[in-house]
């Protein structure tokens, strides 16, 4: 793996030329998700390179963030806050008493992410196709062990903050939520026997073979395809996932007239899992016959570990 300064330095020089390509970039640092950002379709006035739990979405959510203020040749390391959607939960409150915001840092207006916090800012100096950092505090070189240091210490305190956040009862973060589709598509796989819908529906195996889960058809894939135990009809299971209610019913009533058309099933039933419902899903399944809701939730325990 490249050290973070070189990772770094390619960055921002990469930001400078313009190009706005990030494949070569890592997807992953630190144990958190690494989004990087030179702008869409044209350059970016502040790129940025965000790490990401995966509750989080750089549109919804808050996370350590590089944001390279290109005009102002200064480099900020933030306590990012996502000023696209807000999230029901930020950071702790002791940094928002104790850190400047980027705006207040500049003490002018900045075109981007003014509301974010600052947590170690550089300024930069480019030589020679290097690059020079200077730490904005004490102006003394940042060194490859300095930038590393840096972002250890933030994205260590970000993954703490949200480990808490999750074990908080009541907590947006608590709410069972399983923050990537496939976990929880994986979970009922494997668990299925031990669930409710285990209780009454039974996967399909052919010889040998799992065929229920991302179950193929000639319109997409569904999500997870059961058999009716005591009828033995088809179950179309699909997962709300970061999709409109409408987007869901949509998506499993097409599901279910394949089926009934294609495995000539009159009984089909559909199953919509989701971690919420709201006032879109109750009215449409008012009208929708055989669909029905489940809700999931998550328990977090802690035991000690016994040597």
């Amino acid at each position: 793996m490249d050290s973070w300064s070189t990772i770094l330095t390619s960055f921002l020089l990469q930001a400078q030329r313009g190009d706005l390509k990030t494949s070569s970039y890592p997807k992953e640092r630190n144990g958190l998700k690494m989004k990087v950002s030179f702008g869409m379709g044209a350059p970016a006035r502040i790129p940025w390179i965000a790490f990401i739990a995966p509750e989080m979405q750089v549109s919804k959510g808050f996370y350590p963030v590089y944001l390279y203020y290109k005009e102002l040749d200064t480099l900020i390391l933030a306590y990012g806050i996502s000023e696209t959607e807000e999230f029901p939960k930020t950071w702790p409150i002791e940094i928002m008493n104790s850190a400047s915001t980027i705006q207040a840092y500049f003490d002018q207006e900045v075109p981007r992410y003014g509301a974010s916090y600052v947590f170690k800012p550089y300024k930069i100096k480019f030589i020679d196709g290097k690059i020079e950092y200077t730490k904005s505090k004490d102006n003394k070189i940042a060194t490859d062990k300095d930038l590393e240091s840096d972002l250890s210490i933030i994205t260590d305190y970000y993954k703490k903050a949200v480990s808490i956040e999750v074990t908080k009862t009541g907590s947006v973060l608590n709410q069972g939520l399983f923050y990537m589709e496939k976990q929880l598509e994986d979970f009922l796989i494997h668990n299925w026997d031990k669930t409710e819908l285990g209780k009454q529906y039974s996967l399909i195996i052919e010889e040998g073979e799992l065929l229920s889960q991302q179950y193929k058809t000639d319109i997409g894939f569904i999500d997870i395809l059961a058999r009716d135990k005591k009828n033995n009809s088809y179950v179309v299971i699909e997962l709300k996932k970061h999709q409109t209610s409408d987007d869901t019913i949509g998506q499993l009533t097409r599901y279910m007239g394949w089926i009934k058309d294609k495995k000539r099933d009159n009984n089909v039933q559909g199953i919509i899992i989701a971690a919420e419902s709201d006032q879109k899903l109750k009215y449409a399944l008012k009208v929708v016959p055989n669909i029905q809701v489940f809700l999931y939730r998550v328990d977090f325990t802690l035991s000690e570990y016994k040597k």
